[in-house]
């Protein structure tokens, strides 16, 4: 889940590499959580406080999915 700057609402991403997600989950495995949520579109996640940012490209469809690049 991510929340875009200046979107003010969390997004799904698309699913990620291998490669990226172990790079996230050694970047996140500290930040402490924030609680449960629940998107707009249903899906429910476990907040984080964190100031991690990835690049995203973002699809032009209907859905407008966000795929997560890398980490900055």
């Amino acid at each position: 889940m991510l929340l875009p700057a200046g979107d003010g609402r969390p997004r799904l991403s698309a699913a990620l590499g291998a490669a990226l997600a172990a790079r996230l989950g050694v970047l996140l495995a500290d930040a402490p959580a924030t609680g449960e949520h629940r998107a707009t579109s249903g899906e429910t996640y476990t907040g984080l406080a964190t100031g991690l940012v990835v690049e995203v490209l973002a699809g032009t469809g209907r859905h407008g999915t966000l795929n997560v690049v890398r980490a900055r």
